[in-house]
């Protein structure tokens, strides 16, 4: 098992700064929309699982980000309320999307020194999905994008996605580490490339994301924050 790792993967949102809570926001917003168009028989708990299972639905369509989400908003008012929903909530529907795009970024805590101390020794590389535009956006408002040799805005994240970044900007995943709040997304998929994934909870998650922790593999690591990672990349490196 080759443990000299040169490259190290960063997820963005809700690893390096606050993302979810702004969806959270939104999806309340949605709620106190919708509950008075709709039946008496759906209650906010099913009104917010027509919205996942249009944001599933849609996923191929739109992909991540809040563009897919404003859009499956609307799609989720119109069914619920078999298309009697008022032009005024569908624009609240559209402003309150609009607004998510402009929310300013808060780094989580540690993550700056974290970046920084890891950046003076290895090849950093953002790997985040999302709206091209908003991630570009909330990159540069991070005040971090300096620190990153590369930076990917994927459609999705699959072992074949991470094998093909990992072998464009470093030696191959073997060198490799993969460090984010997804278990779906950035700690099984970069194991499976033959990589190594650190799993950092962030407490508030998409029920998308949600997936088994790879348990047996010895390159699957918890962390309890950013503030631990550079202490764990020098102990896999001293293997």
């Amino acid at each position: 098992m080759t443990c000299n790792l040169t490259t190290i993967g960063f997820d963005a949102d809700d690893t390096l700064w606050h993302n979810e809570r702004f969806f959270r926001v939104t999806q309340d917003r949605f709620a106190a929309l919708l509950l008075d168009h709709t039946p008496a028989s759906l209650d906010r708990t099913g009104l917010e699982r027509r919205l996942l299972a249009a944001e599933k639905r849609n996923l191929g369509r739109y992909g991540y980000g809040v563009k897919g989400f404003t859009l499956s908003m609307i799609e989720t008012a119109i069914e619920v309320t078999n298309q009697r929903v008022p032009a005024a909530v569908i624009q609240e529907l559209i402003l309150a999307g609009q607004m998510m795009l402009t929310y300013p970024i808060e780094l989580l805590p540690h993550a700056r020194a974290a970046v920084e101390q890891l950046a003076d020794h290895h090849r950093l590389i953002l790997i985040t999905k999302g709206d091209l535009l908003d991630q570009e956006r909330k990159l540069a408002q991070s005040g971090l994008g300096d620190l990153f040799d590369a930076v990917e805005i994927v459609s999705e994240k699959t072992p074949q996605i991470y094998h093909e970044i990992f072998t464009r900007h470093a030696e191959g995943p073997e060198r490799a580490m993969m460090v984010g709040n997804s278990m779906r997304s950035d700690v099984v998929p970069p194991i499976t490339a033959g990589g190594w994934g650190i799993y950092v909870p962030h407490g508030q998650i998409w029920e998308v994301e949600h997936a088994e922790p790879p348990s047996e593999s010895p390159r699957y690591h918890t962390i309890e924050h950013l503030g631990q990672l550079p202490d764990l990349v020098a102990r896999i490196n001293a293997i």
